[in-house]
């Protein structure tokens, strides 16, 4: 299995900037898509960023310009940069890996959690 740990969450002032970042370890492979999905209260997970082995990235429209996915290969980490935060970003931030030869093969972190508030 792969053991996904997230870092970097907090509190924050909106306008505010955090980096989150997610350390993958276990059975890794090397062709893979890692994300971050990121769930408020009541409300559905929802994709917010995806970066697959070869850089190719996807953000969901509303952090567009404002959050920028990143991952360093040797080191089986990925990194979201969260700038001009909003109310609305306040939610729990779970990192994502899903295998590209076999989707099955999908596991989540424990989540960090990530509050923007005055």
């Amino acid at each position: 299995q792969v053991q996904l740990v997230e870092s970097g969450g907090g509190l924050v002032q909106p306008g505010g900037s955090l980096r989150l970042s997610c350390a993958a370890s276990g059975s890794i492979f090397s062709l893979n898509t890692m994300g971050w999905y990121r769930q408020a209260p009541g409300k559905e997970r929802e994709l917010v960023a995806l970066i697959n082995s070869g850089g190719s990235t996807n953000y969901r429209d509303s952090v567009k310009g404002r959050f920028t996915i990143s991952r360093d290969n040797p080191k089986n980490t990925v990194y979201l940069q969260m700038n001009s935060l909003k109310p609305e970003d306040t939610a729990v931030y779970y990192c994502r890996f899903i295998a590209t030869m076999n989707s099955r093969y999908a596991y989540w972190g424990q989540g960090t959690q990530v509050t923007v508030s005055s």
